[in-house]
Protein backbone atom coordinates (compact mmCIF):
# COMPACT_ATOMS: atom_id res chain seq x y z
CA UNK A 1 0.00 0.00 0.00
CA UNK A 2 2.33 2.33 1.57
CA UNK A 3 5.04 1.82 -1.97
CA UNK A 4 2.54 3.21 -4.06
CA UNK A 5 2.53 6.53 -2.58
CA UNK A 6 4.84 9.38 -4.42
CA UNK A 7 8.24 9.58 -2.40
CA UNK A 8 8.52 12.24 -0.40
CA UNK A 9 10.84 13.81 2.16
CA UNK A 10 12.62 10.79 4.52
CA UNK A 11 11.96 10.95 8.49
CA UNK A 12 14.94 9.02 8.92
CA UNK A 13 16.72 10.79 12.17
CA UNK A 14 13.30 12.56 12.94
CA UNK A 15 11.73 11.72 16.15
CA UNK A 16 8.15 11.33 16.25
CA UNK A 17 6.24 11.43 19.83
CA UNK A 18 2.76 9.41 18.95
CA UNK A 19 -0.22 9.50 21.42
CA UNK A 20 -2.11 6.23 21.21
CA UNK A 21 0.04 4.35 18.94
CA UNK A 22 -0.16 1.03 20.20
CA UNK A 23 -2.66 0.11 17.91
CA UNK A 24 -5.00 1.21 14.30
CA UNK A 25 -4.38 4.30 12.66
CA UNK A 26 -1.36 5.56 15.54
CA UNK A 27 0.62 2.03 14.86
CA UNK A 28 0.26 2.42 10.82
CA UNK A 29 1.83 6.11 11.03
CA UNK A 30 4.57 4.81 13.42
CA UNK A 31 4.96 2.03 11.24
CA UNK A 32 5.27 4.15 7.75
CA UNK A 33 7.95 6.70 9.95
CA UNK A 34 9.63 3.40 10.92
CA UNK A 35 10.53 2.29 7.15
CA UNK A 36 12.47 5.51 6.86
CA UNK A 37 14.75 4.98 9.81
CA UNK A 38 12.88 7.74 12.55
CA UNK A 39 13.12 7.42 16.29
CA UNK A 40 9.32 6.75 17.15
CA UNK A 41 7.77 6.93 20.57
CA UNK A 42 4.49 5.16 21.46
CA UNK A 43 2.81 6.98 24.01
CA UNK A 44 0.09 4.88 25.32
CA UNK A 45 -1.60 3.24 28.33
CA UNK A 46 -1.62 -0.29 26.87
CA UNK A 47 1.54 -1.77 28.11
CA UNK A 48 -0.19 -5.31 29.35
CA UNK A 49 -2.24 -7.59 26.51
CA UNK A 50 -5.86 -6.60 26.72
CA UNK A 51 -8.32 -9.53 25.24
CA UNK A 52 -10.44 -7.25 23.63
CA UNK A 53 -7.55 -5.23 21.72
CA UNK A 54 -4.70 -6.11 19.98
CA UNK A 55 -0.67 -4.65 20.48
CA UNK A 56 0.15 -2.90 23.78
CA UNK A 57 3.08 -0.42 23.68
CA UNK A 58 5.68 -3.01 23.98
CA UNK A 59 4.63 -5.12 20.28
CA UNK A 60 4.21 -1.27 18.24
CA UNK A 61 8.15 -0.88 19.43
CA UNK A 62 9.37 -4.32 18.05
CA UNK A 63 7.15 -3.09 14.73
CA UNK A 64 9.05 -0.57 14.59
CA UNK A 65 12.44 -1.62 14.95
CA UNK A 66 11.77 -4.54 12.70
CA UNK A 67 10.66 -2.01 9.89
CA UNK A 68 13.79 -0.31 10.41
CA UNK A 69 12.82 2.36 12.90
CA UNK A 70 13.96 3.21 16.27
CA UNK A 71 11.09 2.63 19.27
CA UNK A 72 10.70 4.04 22.55
CA UNK A 73 7.57 2.41 24.43
CA UNK A 74 6.29 5.00 27.54
CA UNK A 75 3.24 3.97 29.11
CA UNK A 76 1.29 7.03 29.31
CA UNK A 77 -2.40 7.83 30.03
CA UNK A 78 -3.34 11.66 28.17
CA UNK A 79 -5.48 12.09 31.04
CA UNK A 80 -2.56 12.50 33.52
CA UNK A 81 -0.07 16.04 33.04
CA UNK A 82 2.82 13.97 35.21
CA UNK A 83 2.51 11.04 32.52
CA UNK A 84 2.50 13.49 29.60
CA UNK A 85 5.70 15.35 31.03
CA UNK A 86 7.74 11.81 31.81
CA UNK A 87 6.93 10.62 28.49
CA UNK A 88 8.45 14.07 26.99
CA UNK A 89 10.94 13.71 28.92
CA UNK A 90 12.04 10.53 28.38
CA UNK A 91 11.73 10.96 24.57
CA UNK A 92 14.22 14.20 25.03
CA UNK A 93 16.78 12.16 27.51
CA UNK A 94 16.53 9.28 24.28
CA UNK A 95 17.16 10.99 21.00
CA UNK A 96 17.61 14.35 22.04
CA UNK A 97 14.47 16.29 20.99
CA UNK A 98 11.23 15.85 19.19
CA UNK A 99 10.84 17.02 15.61
CA UNK A 100 6.75 16.16 15.14
CA UNK A 101 4.07 15.36 17.31
CA UNK A 102 0.85 13.02 16.22
CA UNK A 103 -1.95 13.64 18.71
CA UNK A 104 -3.48 10.92 17.64
CA UNK A 105 -5.36 9.18 20.77
CA UNK A 106 -8.91 9.58 21.37
CA UNK A 107 -11.86 8.35 23.40
CA UNK A 108 -15.41 7.31 21.54
CA UNK A 109 -18.65 7.31 22.96
CA UNK A 110 -21.86 7.89 20.62
CA UNK A 111 -24.52 8.17 22.54
CA UNK A 112 -27.52 11.28 22.46
CA UNK A 113 -27.56 13.92 25.53
CA UNK A 114 -29.71 11.94 27.58
CA UNK A 115 -27.77 8.82 27.41
CA UNK A 116 -24.35 10.12 28.37
CA UNK A 117 -23.21 9.95 32.01
CA UNK A 118 -21.42 12.44 33.52
CA UNK A 119 -18.10 10.51 33.65
CA UNK A 120 -18.27 9.41 30.13
CA UNK A 121 -18.46 13.59 29.15
CA UNK A 122 -15.51 13.60 31.06
CA UNK A 123 -14.01 10.88 29.59
CA UNK A 124 -14.11 11.74 26.00
CA UNK A 125 -13.09 15.77 27.10
CA UNK A 126 -10.53 14.70 28.69
CA UNK A 127 -8.89 12.36 26.27
CA UNK A 128 -9.37 13.93 23.00
CA UNK A 129 -9.39 17.99 23.96
CA UNK A 130 -7.14 18.08 27.50
CA UNK A 131 -4.86 15.32 26.38
CA UNK A 132 -4.64 16.85 23.16
CA UNK A 133 -3.73 20.30 24.86
CA UNK A 134 -1.40 18.85 27.64
CA UNK A 135 0.66 17.03 24.89
CA UNK A 136 1.31 19.89 23.00
CA UNK A 137 1.98 21.94 25.38
CA UNK A 138 4.26 19.56 27.23
CA UNK A 139 6.20 19.26 22.96
CA UNK A 140 6.37 22.86 21.93
CA UNK A 141 8.81 24.17 23.87
CA UNK A 142 10.82 20.73 21.99
CA UNK A 143 9.30 21.25 18.49
CA UNK A 144 10.78 24.83 18.99
CA UNK A 145 14.20 23.63 18.13
CA UNK A 146 13.62 21.19 15.61
CA UNK A 147 14.49 21.87 12.01
CA UNK A 148 10.78 21.03 10.70
CA UNK A 149 8.30 20.95 13.53
CA UNK A 150 4.59 19.92 13.10
CA UNK A 151 2.02 18.53 15.14
CA UNK A 152 -1.14 16.54 13.57
CA UNK A 153 -4.24 16.20 15.00
CA UNK A 154 -6.36 13.50 14.50
CA UNK A 155 -9.11 15.59 14.50
CA UNK A 156 -12.16 17.05 11.96
CA UNK A 157 -12.93 19.92 9.83
CA UNK A 158 -14.50 22.18 11.15
CA UNK A 159 -18.00 21.75 10.05
CA UNK A 160 -20.05 23.10 12.21
CA UNK A 161 -23.59 21.46 11.01
CA UNK A 162 -25.80 20.35 13.52
CA UNK A 163 -25.96 17.23 11.95
CA UNK A 164 -22.56 16.17 13.53
CA UNK A 165 -23.41 17.12 17.15
CA UNK A 166 -27.03 16.16 17.50
CA UNK A 167 -26.53 12.42 17.13
CA UNK A 168 -23.44 11.84 19.91
CA UNK A 169 -23.16 15.52 21.47
CA UNK A 170 -20.34 14.80 23.87
CA UNK A 171 -18.26 13.45 21.49
CA UNK A 172 -18.54 15.76 18.82
CA UNK A 173 -18.22 18.67 21.30
CA UNK A 174 -14.82 16.97 22.16
CA UNK A 175 -13.41 16.04 18.34
CA UNK A 176 -14.26 19.84 17.39
CA UNK A 177 -12.21 20.97 20.68
CA UNK A 178 -9.42 19.15 19.29
CA UNK A 179 -10.09 21.14 15.65
CA UNK A 180 -10.16 24.23 17.23
CA UNK A 181 -6.48 23.32 19.32
CA UNK A 182 -5.73 23.54 15.20
CA UNK A 183 -7.17 26.87 14.64
CA UNK A 184 -5.55 28.23 17.46
CA UNK A 185 -2.08 27.02 17.85
CA UNK A 186 -1.70 27.16 14.36
CA UNK A 187 -1.72 30.99 14.42
CA UNK A 188 -0.13 31.36 17.94
CA UNK A 189 2.89 29.59 16.97
CA UNK A 190 3.49 30.31 13.18
CA UNK A 191 6.01 32.70 13.81
CA UNK A 192 7.71 29.99 15.59
CA UNK A 193 7.70 28.22 12.33
CA UNK A 194 5.81 24.79 14.12
CA UNK A 195 3.29 23.55 11.56
CA UNK A 196 0.05 22.65 13.38
CA UNK A 197 -2.51 21.00 10.94
CA UNK A 198 -5.41 17.89 11.30
CA UNK A 199 -5.92 15.10 9.35
CA UNK A 200 -9.39 13.00 8.67
CA UNK A 201 -10.27 10.15 7.29
CA UNK A 202 -13.13 10.58 4.57
CA UNK A 203 -14.28 6.92 5.27
CA UNK A 204 -14.37 4.45 8.09
CA UNK A 205 -11.01 3.61 8.93
CA UNK A 206 -10.58 -0.36 9.98
CA UNK A 207 -9.87 -0.60 13.46
CA UNK A 208 -10.76 -1.93 16.53
CA UNK A 209 -13.38 0.46 17.40
CA UNK A 210 -14.99 -0.30 14.40
CA UNK A 211 -14.97 -3.80 15.03
CA UNK A 212 -16.20 -3.26 18.62
CA UNK A 213 -18.29 -0.43 18.37
CA UNK A 214 -19.62 0.62 14.79
CA UNK A 215 -20.69 -2.93 13.40
CA UNK A 216 -18.58 -5.36 13.42
CA UNK A 217 -17.04 -7.47 10.56
CA UNK A 218 -19.61 -6.35 8.38
CA UNK A 219 -18.53 -2.67 9.29
CA UNK A 220 -14.73 -3.95 8.27
CA UNK A 221 -15.38 -5.02 4.84
CA UNK A 222 -16.45 -1.02 4.10
CA UNK A 223 -13.40 0.45 5.51
CA UNK A 224 -10.27 1.73 4.40
CA UNK A 225 -6.93 0.33 6.04
CA UNK A 226 -5.24 2.55 8.26
CA UNK A 227 -1.99 3.15 5.93
CA UNK A 228 -4.23 5.45 4.11
CA UNK A 229 -4.18 7.51 7.16
CA UNK A 230 -0.96 6.69 7.95
CA UNK A 231 0.71 7.60 4.34
CA UNK A 232 -1.54 10.87 4.52
CA UNK A 233 -0.21 11.92 7.54
CA UNK A 234 3.34 11.33 6.47
CA UNK A 235 3.04 13.32 3.64
CA UNK A 236 1.77 16.01 5.80
CA UNK A 237 4.79 15.81 8.59
CA UNK A 238 7.37 15.98 5.43
CA UNK A 239 6.53 19.43 4.40
CA UNK A 240 8.16 22.52 5.27
CA UNK A 241 6.37 23.76 8.32
CA UNK A 242 6.84 27.16 7.61
CA UNK A 243 4.50 26.79 4.26
CA UNK A 244 1.97 24.48 5.83
CA UNK A 245 0.31 25.16 8.53
CA UNK A 246 -3.73 25.94 10.11
CA UNK A 247 -5.24 23.35 7.71
CA UNK A 248 -7.78 20.59 7.79
CA UNK A 249 -6.69 17.56 5.50
CA UNK A 250 -8.83 14.57 4.66
CA UNK A 251 -6.30 11.35 3.58
CA UNK A 252 -7.86 11.13 -0.08
CA UNK A 253 -7.20 14.59 -1.09
CA UNK A 254 -3.59 14.74 0.05
CA UNK A 255 -2.87 11.41 -1.44
CA UNK A 256 -4.57 12.61 -4.76
CA UNK A 257 -2.44 15.64 -4.76
CA UNK A 258 0.54 13.84 -4.21
CA UNK A 259 -0.64 12.46 -7.71
CA UNK A 260 -2.30 9.43 -6.36
CA UNK A 261 -5.39 8.49 -8.18
CA UNK A 262 -6.18 5.00 -7.85
CA UNK A 263 -6.69 4.34 -3.90
CA UNK A 264 -8.34 0.68 -4.34
CA UNK A 265 -5.60 -1.34 -2.51
CA UNK A 266 -6.49 0.74 0.72
CA UNK A 267 -9.96 -0.82 0.64
CA UNK A 268 -10.79 -3.92 2.96
CA UNK A 269 -12.87 -4.84 0.50
CA UNK A 270 -12.44 -3.26 -2.82
CA UNK A 271 -16.15 -4.91 -3.76
CA UNK A 272 -17.79 -2.96 -1.75
CA UNK A 273 -19.07 0.34 -0.68
CA UNK A 274 -16.92 2.63 1.75
CA UNK A 275 -18.42 3.81 4.56
CA UNK A 276 -18.69 7.33 5.06
CA UNK A 277 -17.27 8.75 8.26
CA UNK A 278 -18.31 11.39 10.83
CA UNK A 279 -18.09 15.11 9.63
CA UNK A 280 -16.97 15.09 6.39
Amino acid sequence: MSGAVQESVSLEGKTLFITGGSRGIGLAIALRAARDGANVVIAAKTSEPDPRLPGTIHSAVEEINAFGGHGLACVCDVRSDEQIQAAVTRTVETFGGIDILINNASALFLTGTLDTPAKRFDLVHAVNVRGTFLTSQACLPHLRHAANPHILMLAPPLNIEARWFAPHLAYSLSKFGMSLCVLGMAEEFRSDGIAVNALWPRTAIATAAVRNLLGGDDALRRCRKPEIVADAAHSIVSRPSRECSGHFFIDDDVLRADGISNLSNYAVDPTTDLLPDFFV
